[in-house]
């Protein structure tokens, strides 16, 4: 949506989930949608189903691939994950259909990931050395190798940092064609933390609260043991560091002596902050999105406001399935930022 919004027209969009299909068909019936897998595509068909004639130019590819096996919350399999594979796929058409630029989003882990992932225990002082496929960041290294036809850069990204009230930290993969020589710079920040330096303020949430305040909800409830500790912690946000030390243990079992920050836990999010990136499911046990003030999980529309939505937005499927699509989503403000520096960058070419 942000692409279109940056005056891009969209040709075709490929999509292997039925209800996210589902759901692209019912808010943009003008897309060209096509419920399949990527990795069965090649020139031939995208141009086929595309309706482009043999000599047509594409001027950009997006994509954003599963992001599973690259996250730190997963096993960080890469692309032994059959999920990574589609990344090389992407890659792999990249090259194949040869777009003047294309765009590739996914998590931060992305950077860091490995091409084979050694178990824990496997590693550190009495075992052999790391091979290059075990050094973090060699999955990066690996596919940015892939796309040889194009000058590659990419950058993380803090949709906060550009107006969305939502501290949500991305890769962003922009590459330019080599042999068309365009000059490409990531759109600049119009937001900081706290203001200044030519820059606005941070958006909190408190805006989108307010927006919706006359809204009907939709969200997923707590069981009565979670709903018990979520109504001690403190109005306007807060997590389990807020329970008395004895409450705290019980509360939060054995992941209370294990480690990491644990900032998720029994989580209101905070009313005077961005919101935490918002993910598949705001009612987890670890990355809890509480509502700042009332006993429940954020809802599916403020995770549409959140986003950039429009409120009457339609997403097909369960509630589940609705937070999910939503989650993975790049808010739509930032992608419209980086939409429009792409196309700056094809404008500055007589080409375009």
């Amino acid at each position: 949506m942000g692409i279109q919004q940056a005056g891009f027209d969209i040709k075709l969009c490929v999509e292997l989930e039925p209800k996210y299909c589902q759901t692209l068909i019912l808010n943009h019936p003008e897309w060209n949608v096509k419920c399949e897998d990527i990795r069965q595509y090649n020139k031939q068909k995208v141009y086929e189903e595309a309706k482009l004639k043999a000599d047509d130019k594409i001027h950009l590819v997006i994509g954003g691939c599963p992001c599973q096996s690259f996250s730190t919350a997963g096993k960080r399999l890469a692309f032994e994950d059959p999920r990574g594979q589609a990344m090389l796929k992407y890659a792999e058409l990249i090259e194949e259909l040869q777009p003047k630029v294309f765009l590739l989003e996914n998590v931060r882990g992305l950077l860091s990931a490995r091409l084979k992932h050694r178990k824990i225990k496997q590693g550190g002082q009495g075992n052999r050395p790391l091979s290059k496929e075990e050094m973090p960041g060699s999955a990066f290294k690996y596919l940015l190798d892939r796309f040889k036809s194009y000058d590659v850069q990419h950058k993380l990204i803090n949709a906060a940092n550009y107006g969305v009230p939502q501290k949500r930290e991305r890769v962003f993969i922009v590459g330019t064609r080599k042999d068309l020589k365009l000059n490409f710079d990531y759109p600049e920040a119009t937001h900081n933390k706290n203001g200044g330096r030519g820059k606005k303020k941070w958006l909190n949430v408190s805006g989108v609260f307010e927006k919706l305040n006359s809204q009907k909800h939709k969200y997923v409830t707590y069981s009565a043991e979670r709903l018990k500790y979520m109504k001690m912690i403190p109005k306007g946000g807060g997590n389990w560091r807020d329970f008395p030390p004895d409450v705290a243990k019980e509360a939060m079992g054995g992941a209370y002596n294990s480690g990491g920050g644990k900032v998720g836990f029994f989580r209101r999010i905070k009313i005077d902050e961005p919101a935490p990136t918002l993910l598949t499911s705001p009612h987890q046990k670890s990355t809890n999105l509480g509502h700042p003030y009332e006993d429940r999980p954020l809802s599916v529309e403020e995770y549409l406001e959140i986003q950039g939505f429009p409120q009457n937005y339609k997403i097909a499927g369960t509630l589940l399935d609705q937070y999910t699509q939503i989650g993975n989503a790049v808010p739509i403000k930032l992608a419209y930022a980086l939409g429009v520096a792409i196309r700056k960058t094809l404008e500055n070419k007589e080409f375009y």
